[in-house]
């Protein structure tokens, strides 16, 4: 990884952690997968655009109806658990 890269990774993740209020150093709990069979979502201010099948690092599971995740193009959002699946 390149200098560049590392702080620009640095930079999302400070604007991550000020966007959803989230303090503390951010760490993968487990990867789930978007259900194949869900239909194609777009993301909204503090949703993150969903892909069938797409595997997700979970980042904190926040109530009993969403998660808070992040995406392999690390970006973040929050994903309804009702189309999440375990690996």
């Amino acid at each position: 990884m390149t200098l560049k890269a590392s702080k620009k990774e640095e930079k999302m993740d400070r604007g991550f952690q000020k966007k959803f209020k989230f303090e503390g150093s951010i760490k993968v709990l487990t990867q789930m997968m978007v259900d194949p069979a869900a239909t194609e979502k777009r993301g909204g201010a503090k949703n993150l655009p969903l892909r069938p099948g797409e595997i997700l690092d979970v980042i904190q599971f926040t109530n009993q109806e969403q998660i808070l995740c992040r995406n392999s193009q690390r970006r973040y959002g929050y994903v309804p658990r009702a189309v999440m699946l375990p690996l």
